[in-house]
């Protein structure tokens, strides 16, 4: 997984929602949150971004870190 800084929404709480992520360099718009689920240790966002690709961002909450879970082109 690679590390990426995300910059959030934050409502009621921290980190509510990804608006946009910085990933080699290259800052991507969230265009589109597809689905979000938990695991014990972490949050995770199937993001669309404005390059019409996929991104599964996680969200470590005990350590305040995100990375790149997964990615997938879309034809």
């Amino acid at each position: 997984m690679s590390e990426i800084r995300v910059e959030c929404y934050a409502g009621y709480r921290a980190d509510q929602r990804p608006l946009r992520f910085t990933l080699r360099e290259r800052t991507f718009e969230v265009r589109q949150i597809e689905d979000q689920w938990y695991s014990p240790a972490a949050v995770y966002f199937r993001v669309k971004a404005d390059d019409g690709n996929l991104y599964v961002l996680r969200h470590d909450e005990e350590s305040d870190r995100w990375t790149l879970a997964a990615f997938r082109a879309v034809p």
